[in-house]
């Protein structure tokens, strides 16, 4: 049971690093254009803040048997972080008050779980206290991307929706699942299962609408995106 729980260790950690990747086009694109255009900031921050969380709650001292959560998240910190530093570099002024406040309010509820589960906390409580604040912010990640999929079926489009970040966030979902419920782990199998089952709705809705075009696909371009890991308010394309 332990090697299986390390090989889907393993294969998760492959699975959501090409998902912290897959903006790396879009953050290419605001470089070249020194300008964050109409994209947002939020997603980065909330990705960002589940990944301290969750790296946190991988820790040894926090819970067994699950450094594997921790190497990933604390790559997912790092890239994440680039991410935030650079559309903090690029964006109006006014969306950069807001972004720079609200990574000011990530990192001080990270900073309170921190010292809540350090100096007031032991053994399983701290187990339990972490593990709750890590699924909160997990579920909101993975849930970013229901107004995308009310997008498709709205406009029978699936210009907004790429199939490769649908099929990563399904496999990623799936994996980690499938690693929490071989280590008896609520924690990570209940939002990983979330996951799981929204990536495999975004899939059935690729297959359902990738060969329409058109009028449908035009109407699609007229509306707004928010994608699980950036907004898009333009009929460009999101990246």
């Amino acid at each position: 049971m332990y090697i299986l729980h390390l090989v889907f260790g393993v294969l998760g950690n492959g699975a959501a690093l090409f998902l912290f990747l897959a903006p790396v086009v879009t953050y290419w694109r605001i470089i070249k254009k020194k300008s964050t255009e109409e994209f947002s900031g939020v997603p980065y921050i909330s990705t960002l803040l589940n990944c301290l969380l969750s790296g946190w709650y991988g820790l040894p001292f926090v819970s067994e048997h699950n450094l594997l959560v921790t190497t990933i998240n604390g790559t997912g910190t790092v890239i994440e972080s680039v991410y935030v530093v650079i559309f903090l570099i690029f964006a109006p002024k006014n969306v950069k008050v807001k972004i720079f406040g609200l990574l000011m309010m990530a990192l001080t509820v990270f900073s309170v779980v921190v010292l809540i589960s350090i100096f007031a906390l032991h053994g399983q409580s701290r187990k339990l206290f972490c593990g709750f604040a890590a699924t909160i912010f997990s579920i909101c990640m993975y849930a970013s991307p229901l107004s995308v999929m009310r997008l498709v079926i709205k406009t029978k489009s699936v210009e907004f929706m790429p199939f490769f970040l649908s099929l990563f966030v399904f496999l990623c979902g799936s994996l980690w699942f499938i690693y929490g419920l071989l280590g008896n782990d609520p924690f990570i199998s209940v939002p990983n299962g979330f996951g799981c089952g929204l990536g495999a709705l975004q899939l059935v809705l690729y297959f359902i609408y990738r060969d329409l075009r058109g009028n449908e696909a035009e109407d699609a371009s007229k509306g707004t995106v928010d994608a699980e890991l950036g907004l898009v308010h333009k009929p460009q394309q999101y990246q």
